[in-house]
């Protein structure tokens, strides 16, 4: 196995882009990614993008061809392919990516990721990112991605006493880290009253406990190591990526309050680079709702099952903190356009690791870990990056 490094890095604001389509931001990312990396076209061996749904948000298939395509990649005939794992479907595409490399088969590709969300109404958007779940034994009976995580949240509160301010935490330190992203959706700051009192969605969970509907994109550019010096003096190690998977359907879990198939990505991602959750100093995880950052973080090794949310609440997750989480402000206030959002994560790490984030850098930010979350679990990916001395 190949060492791997990124070289390059490039995204959109998120948000809701109705002057922008789907063809629009994966170029704009890709090709800020490619210009980050001093690359030329012709270097570029292949393309991986992830997207949950465009069949079905703006009824386009064939996405790879058409970023290739509209990014004047067609005419090296390079293999660009299209990577579906729901809400993972960015990090699976940069495994698939970092895979190719450290194989041997190839030497540098580009991995996107990006998703047009904004296009249908909010009755429909919810559908779409129903089909994540297990559609003959979930959504077909009315439960929507809102309402699992509210059975999950629940659960976690009856099981370990996690209180309804304490899920809500989340919300409110995601803000305030997205208030310094200028890529962010939300760029503003939040109270916790603000999170208790906004409109239910499923209870316990209200509005500002659900990430946004969000368009965007973001790429990077993978190298093989021995190459990343004659692009960049700031490359960024890939030390591993991992997967695992679950059921589908929370029915068929032993727990609604563990999300296995995390665990074992992470202790998997641990275990080859020898490494442990307390080398990490920032983390980028997968909150799609206030309770799955919670979740994460225990899942992750991070905290022991049962003290996320008091963790959270008391700041050991925030700027400052030995652990920073979602610096970037995560889905809730970074925003969540599907298939983008595992490139953001990696994104945000390497901004972190080459000490640029700004008003958000973690100081002395050495190891960073994403976690890339499809359906309810089902799906878990794990990148573990590094900053090369």
């Amino acid at each position: 196995m190949r060492k791997v490094a990124i070289i390059g890095i490039g995204d959109t604001r998120f948000g809701e882009l109705w002057d922008l389509s789907l063809r629009d931001l994966g170029i704009h990312a890709g090709l800020s990614a490619v210009y980050d990396a001093n690359l030329s076209g012709d270097e570029i061996d292949a393309l991986y993008l992830g997207n949950m749904s465009a069949g079905k948000f703006i009824e386009q298939e064939h996405i790879g061809a058409l970023i290739a395509d509209y990014s004047g990649l067609a005419r090296d005939h390079i293999p660009a392919t299209r990577v579906e794992a729901a809400g993972a479907s960015g990090g699976l595409a940069f495994r698939q990516g970092y895979m190719a490399i450290a194989s041997g088969m190839q030497d540098i590709v580009v991995v996107g990721g990006a998703e047009k969300m904004t296009d249908v109404g909010d009755t429909l958007s919810t559908e779409i990112q129903a089909m994540a779940a297990d559609q003959q034994w979930e959504s077909s009976f009315g439960a929507t991605f809102p309402a699992l995580h509210a059975m999950i949240a629940r659960r976690h509160m009856h099981d370990y006493g996690t209180t309804r301010e304490q899920i809500a935490s989340v919300a409110v330190k995601n803000h305030k880290h997205g208030s310094m992203n200028p890529k962010a959706q939300f760029q503003r700051e939040i109270k916790l009253e603000s999170v208790l009192k906004s409109p239910p969605v499923a209870e316990p969970l209200g509005l500002f406990d659900c990430a946004p509907v969000s368009d965007g994109a973001a790429a990077v550019v993978l190298c093989a190591m021995d190459k990343a010096r004659k692009y960049t003096d700031t490359p960024v190690e890939v030390l591993t990526s991992t997967q695992a998977s679950d059921t589908l359907s929370l029915a068929h879990r032993e727990s609604l309050c563990r999300f296995d198939a995390t665990t074992v990505a992470a202790e998997r991602a641990f275990k080859r680079t020898g490494l442990s959750p307390s080398d990490i100093q920032v983390a980028e995880v997968h909150d799609s709702f206030t309770i799955s950052e919670i979740l994460a973080i225990e899942d992750l090794g991070f905290f022991p099952k049962g003290q996320g949310g008091a963790a959270t609440a008391d700041g050991q997750t925030a700027l400052g903190a030995k652990l920073a989480v979602n610096t970037s402000g995560g889905l809730k206030a970074r925003g969540d356009p599907i298939g983008a959002t595992g490139i953001a994560q990696v994104v945000e790490l390497v901004h972190q690791l080459r000490g640029e984030a700004g008003k958000r850098q973690v100081a002395g930010a050495e190891y960073g870990l994403a976690h890339n979350v499809g359906g309810t679990g089902a799906t878990a990916v794990v990148q573990l990056l590094g900053r090369v001395n």
